[in-house]
């Protein structure tokens, strides 16, 4: 039994860190961590439902049952939990629900791999990876609204503790606004990374916006027109 449990994790971590992948390389709320865990944890939660309370009526008790589904079943409720932080409303706008999403068919990804339904997972996180990567061009092809317009990606390296200037900032005075987030920086645990995602038809327009935000004695501010 030890060889399958442990067979059950490592495809789990695996395949939420593939799901992961895909949203760490454009640079969302919940990345590679975060899905990889959350793969992982649902898959420990299923594994504990099977196993440490399985479903049995003694002679002692003949009216006791145990559920080994109430466990598993709860981490759809806890995913909903996590998936909301990830979520941005910008005036009519709302922003991370494909995020959200995905940490949803991560956690259904792990808890096929804790029932050991291996193939079912590995299924399911190939068309999730489509998904997420094939359909975003084909959404900018056939579906952009203003076709005109263009996607400028703005980058902007700041201290701690004038993250939150920034980012009132962007969710009050950016118009069009289509993505921000911001993480860690890698090298400095003392500065944040923000990416900001805008669609506009003026570069200008665009830099002088964000001229404002030197102010705030940024470390960096980088302005680039967004491929599709």
């Amino acid at each position: 039994m030890t060889f399958v449990i442990i067979l059950r994790l490592l495809s789990a971590a695996l395949l939420g860190a593939v799901i992961g992948l895909e949203r760490e390389l454009t640079n969302k709320y919940a990345g590679l961590r975060t899905n990889l865990l959350v793969c992982l944890g649902s898959c420990v939660f299923t594994i504990l439902s099977i196993h440490a309370f399985p479903l049995a009526v003694d002679s002692i008790h003949p009216q006791a049952f145990g559920d080994p589904a109430r466990i598993a079943a709860q981490i759809l409720t806890g995913i909903g939990f996590i998936g909301g932080g990830t979520v941005l409303k910008h005036g009519a706008s709302v922003y991370g629900l494909t995020t959200a999403a995905t940490l949803w068919i991560s956690a259904a990804i792990g808890m096929a791999c804790g029932t050991g339904m291996i193939e079912l997972a590995i299924i399911t996180t190939v068309l999730s990876f489509i998904v997420l990567v094939s359909i975003r061009s084909i959404e900018a092809r056939f579906f952009r609204q203003h076709k005109n317009f263009d996607n400028y990606e703005i980058k902007i390296i700041c201290q701690k503790d004038v993250s939150q200037n920034i980012d009132d900032f962007v969710i009050s005075k950016v118009p069009n606004l289509l993505k921000l987030t911001k993480k860690q920086n890698k090298y400095d645990d003392n500065l944040l990374n923000f990416n900001i995602v805008v669609r506009s038809n003026d570069l200008r327009e665009v830099q002088s916006l964000f001229s404002e935000v030197e102010k705030y004695n940024i470390n960096s501010l980088s302005i680039q027109f967004e491929e599709d």
